[in-house]
């Protein structure tokens, strides 16, 4: 298969998600494909102080600075999209910052009326080790936020939340080196968008914001026909993962378990209160994000978490 190189240049670069934008690459299932991508605010410097203006990609920002689309030829909506992740190089300096809206939940923290606050990262890839301003040094498993597909709907639209129809922002710190995440196709093509690169997160993205960073991103992408679901899932080395996102917690809880029932289902041919049942004992849910519009919770069924009294005998 072929591989292919993306870098990060006006010409790749685009801040919105539209099944309309012209493909900056076209590639076939199996290709490999080295991208790069800035910082979620598309920052062209690294800032010398804490919240310092530095040039941005788009001086007028609408949202996260992604490097594509990218087509995949013969993909079409009833596809799934496999995007497998080979390796995430962060690039040497990130930022933190912690400013979310003035609203109830911001009051709840004891927030109001203060000021962002701001972390400048020096990272060191090979440490895989962050140490900010403050010398708090951190541990390093990067991964990209935003990995997604436009809606069907035409038109513009926003990069912010993250969809059941074609992910996006999803934020899920668990998509590091060695993860498998799926796709359903939304549009011809697929039009794959990548960016807001995370050298660190925790889950939740409490802040807002997570070590955000550029990015090199070496990825497989294929089409599967025979995923085990027709939602967004992924395996990881350790995991199975399902999503759930909606503006109502309760909701994508729902759908992030859910799915995993489904799954569990199919593992073990278990009927549906039975995979609830077994899913009580080994089944993690996590907030995945509160930063984007959108709750993100994640359902985690870790890949040794079931075996059988014949495979214990044996």
């Amino acid at each position: 298969m072929a591989l292919h190189r993306l870098p990060a240049e006006p010409a790749t670069a685009t801040q919105v998600l539209s099944r309309d934008t012209p493909p900056v690459l076209r590639i076939e299932p199996g290709d490999r494909v080295v991208v790069e991508s800035l910082d979620a605010w598309g920052h062209l410097e690294r800032q010398a102080t804490p919240g310092a203006v530095t040039p941005y990609r788009f001086p007028h920002r609408r949202g996260h600075a992604l490097t594509g689309p990218i087509e995949v030829a013969g993909a079409v909506p009833g596809d799934v999209l496999a995007v497998r992740f080979e390796s995430f190089e962060p690039a040497d300096w990130g930022w933190t910052r912690a400013g979310r809206p003035d609203d109830a939940f911001t009051r709840s923290l004891g927030l109001e009326g203060t000021e962002p606050a701001w972390l400048l990262w020096d990272l060191d890839g090979a440490a895989a080790t962050g140490t900010n301003q403050y010398g708090h040094v951190v541990r390093l498993a990067p991964f990209l936020g935003v990995v997604g597909l436009p809606p069907a709907e035409p038109g513009e639209h926003s990069t912010t939340p993250p969809r059941s129809a074609g992910g996006g922002n999803i934020d899920c710190r668990e998509l590091t080196a060695g993860s498998t995440l799926f796709l359903p196709v939304t549009v011809p093509g697929a039009q794959l968008h990548l960016g807001d690169g995370h050298a660190a997160q925790g889950d939740g993205e409490v802040g807002g914001t997570a070590i955000e960073c550029g990015m090199t991103s070496t990825l497989t992408v294929d089409l599967v026909r025979d995923a085990p679901l027709d939602t967004i899932h992924a395996v990881t080395p350790t995991a199975r993962i399902t999503f759930g996102f909606d503006a109502d917690l309760n909701r994508a809880t729902a759908e992030a378990l859910g799915a995993m029932l489904t799954w569990l289902q199919q593992l073990h041919g278990l009927e549906r209160a039975t995979a609830l049942a077994l899913a009580g004992s080994v089944v993690d849910l996590r907030v995945t994000q509160i930063a984007n519009q959108t709750w993100g919770v994640h359902a985690v069924l870790a890949l040794d978490a079931v075996g059988t009294a014949a495979a214990t005998l044996g």
